[in-house]
């Protein structure tokens, strides 16, 4: 009788143990994009709640500013860290104001990584997405191939301290640099994530440059609302026909592919949004359980032309 009790004891204490582990190896952890209307990022918590729910022990929570907003963003971390998250993966807006909140969060046991856009002087663990130089290069090489006999070009960027799109900025510019393409003044223009400013931007580069050769976003916004894209590319329909007007545009979201596929842009070079999502669970995992990560984890770029959209909208 007296062993059996010592058993039944053993046992519950057992149970109360592995339900003891069970809660201590549940993790909440938080993606924060730069801004919440921004069509990219639905896919990067497409990523983050598919893996969680893979993974069984991971709760994903999403959650940022609506618009893109640096203070906004960096005050949502901070309540993040109130509510007690276990990790953050943050699409840094603003290198300045987020490594502030980086550090504070690492200073108090939090797991942090980047994903998307890279706060490097930061104690964030670890960058997961795009090598924003190499994607800028691409974006400048695929213009040189569509238009070797150059021309002038403007570029379209989103918030002007992104460290991402300060780096594909730059990556166009080292592609075309001794080339017969020349950056018209005022280039970039900044959209701050505003999808119809920056279609408006793209009209506003074509007015004050009549003889524009090119037009470059260095991320997908003014393709992100197809119908004022159409209507900015209809009247110049025949300029990008024949190529008089190159039209390189980054990202390849859904209806992105769809106005590719319809002529109203050339080429198209994506990021995997995807796949950050799904990486930046795995990768907080692993360093919640201690283990080793690569400080730099790139997802990688896909290049779409006419030539292949088929292939990639399967």
């Amino acid at each position: 009788m007296k062993s059996l009790k010592v058993l039944m004891l053993a046992a519950l204490a057992s149970a109360a143990f592995v339900g003891g582990a069970s809660a201590a190896d549940s993790y909440k952890f938080a993606v924060v994009p730069k801004a919440m209307n921004n069509p990219f990022f639905d896919l990067t918590r497409d990523g983050c709640m598919e893996e969680a729910k893979k993974l069984g022990n991971v709760e994903c929570i999403y959650q940022g500013p609506v618009e893109h907003e640096p203070a906004t963003q960096a005050q949502i971390i901070e309540d993040l860290l109130t509510q007690g998250v276990d990790g953050l993966a943050i699409s840094v807006s603003d290198a300045a104001a987020a490594t502030t909140v980086i550090d504070k969060a690492v200073a108090a046991g939090v797991s942090v990584i980047t994903f998307d856009s890279d706060a490097p002087d930061s104690k964030r663990s670890a960058y997961v997405g795009t090598d924003n130089k190499e994607f800028g290069k691409a974006l400048g090489e695929e213009l040189l191939k569509l238009k070797p006999e150059g021309g002038t070009y403007g570029m379209i960027s989103g918030g002007a301290a992104a460290p991402n799109l300060a780096l594909r900025v730059d990556g166009v510019r080292e592609a075309l640099k001794g080339s017969k393409w020349t950056e018209v003044q005022g280039s970039p223009t900044f959209c701050n994530d505003d999808i119809a400013l920056a279609v408006q931007q793209a009209g506003d580069l074509k007015t004050a440059n009549p003889d524009i050769g090119a037009i470059v976003p260095v991320g997908g916004w003014p393709l992100f609302a197809p119908d004022g894209w159409k209507n900015f590319v209809e009247p110049l329909k025949a300029d990008v026909d024949s190529k008089k007007l190159a039209l390189v545009a980054a990202d390849t979201l859904p209806v992105e592919l769809d106005l590719l596929k319809a002529g109203y842009v050339h080429v198209l070079v994506g990021q995997r949004p995807h796949e950050m999502g799904v990486v930046a669970m795995q990768t907080l995992l692993k360093l919640k359980k201690g283990e080793k990560v690569d400080e730099i984890i790139y997802t990688g770029l896909d290049r779409v032309t006419k030539d292949n959209v088929d292939q990639l909208m399967k």
